[in-house]
């Protein structure tokens, strides 16, 4: 499974997704993504998805650096990504939004993000205040 950290144009925010299923999800923001398909490079179903899911296309960069195992045949990783085109649209999701740092450590604080992104907030918070 992949997750795009997508910052903004001007590097000081990034998007987040809330989700709308599963039940025990629902209402949670998370870094949006989804699962590769047979066949597809990391980079290619981050593309793909985001374009699916958001209606934009990006340019992805590396991969933050902790993975997350969740199941012995499911590992979560997230790559950085940038908006080349489109605005981010809620297709799949209940709504999307850019936080900065600080919106982004009260989400994490209180609960608010996925479980399994929790663990990239240090890293995107401190990529984000050196913008």
């Amino acid at each position: 499974m992949l997750a795009g950290a997508i910052l903004d144009s001007s590097g000081t925010r990034i998007l987040l997704a809330r989700r709308a299923r599963p039940v025990e999800l629902a209402g949670l923001w998370e870094l949006p993504g989804g699962k590769a398909e047979v066949g597809e490079t990391d980079e290619e179903a981050l593309r793909r998805e985001l374009a699916e899911e958001l209606g934009i296309a990006v340019g992805v960069e590396f991969e933050l650096r902790d993975q997350v195992v969740l199941s012995d045949e499911l590992v979560l990783i997230a790559r950085w990504a940038r908006v080349i085109a489109g605005e981010p649209t809620a297709r799949e999701h209940q709504a999307v939004r850019w936080v900065d740092a600080e919106e982004l450590s009260t989400l994490c604080d209180e609960g608010r993000l996925v479980p399994a992104d929790t663990v990239w907030v240090p890293e995107l918070v401190a990529r984000l205040r050196r913008a």
